[in-house]
């Protein structure tokens, strides 16, 4: 089923970069505050909505609004935590805390240097990650298969991707592909698990 994607931007210079960085989505210019351009948007009955305006109080206006239309999931962006609850009595679905993720993000450039947060799955519960393999690390040269079944690799702990730098190709792993070295790794699993992945992959 072909899904159409709509975005609404209020500062009208900026729907021409908008529609090209998004690949041609349609973008309305109007205030995602106003039901009537919410209607003109399609939002009624939508699948998703995406609320991602600078300030709380209008991320909880579109809420209701698109709410009111029948929209099935409503995700929106949290900047200040005391908003939370107004948020869930909006009717969101999915909160996501921007303080959240800069103190996720600033921990794991301090603890994980060499481990890159691509993005959050199910509401945050899991993440793809990127591990860069280092000359010189244990890996190198072992499979896919290999590395999983080491002592201390967590199960819940998937490999999705591999990026051969030295060719320049990007692969979907199995078992018997092997790492090489600066291969980028990529990786779905829970933010506990990471760590002793990140060593398996990394520690020379």
């Amino acid at each position: 089923m072909r899904r159409v994607t709509r975005t609404l931007e209020v500062v009208l210079h900026s729907c021409g970069p908008l529609f090209i960085a998004l690949a041609c989505a349609m973008t309305i210019h109007g205030s995602a505050t106003d039901i009537r351009i919410l209607e003109k948007a399609g939002m009624r009955n939508s699948d998703v909505v995406l609320c991602l305006v600078r300030h709380d109080s209008d991320n909880i206006a579109i809420s209701i609004l698109a709410k009111s239309l029948g929209a099935k999931s409503i995700i929106a962006l949290l900047r200040k935590p005391e908003y939370a609850p107004a948020y869930k009595s909006a009717g969101v679905t999915t909160i996501i805390s921007l303080t959240d993720l800069l103190l996720h993000q600033l921990m794991m450039e301090i603890e994980q240097p060499n481990v890159k947060s691509i993005m959050p799955l199910g509401g945050g519960k899991a993440e793809i990650y990127a591990v860069e393999v280092p000359p010189g690390a244990k890996s190198i040269g072992l499979t896919v298969r290999e590395i999983t079944e080491q002592r201390g690799f967590p199960q819940e702990c998937v490999f999705v991707g591999i990026y051969h730098e030295d060719s320049d190709i990007f692969c979907i792993p199995r078992g018997d592909h092997d790492l090489k070295e600066w291969d980028t790794i990529f990786l779905v699993s829970n933010s506990q698990y990471i760590k002793p992945v990140t060593d398996i992959l990394t520690k020379s």
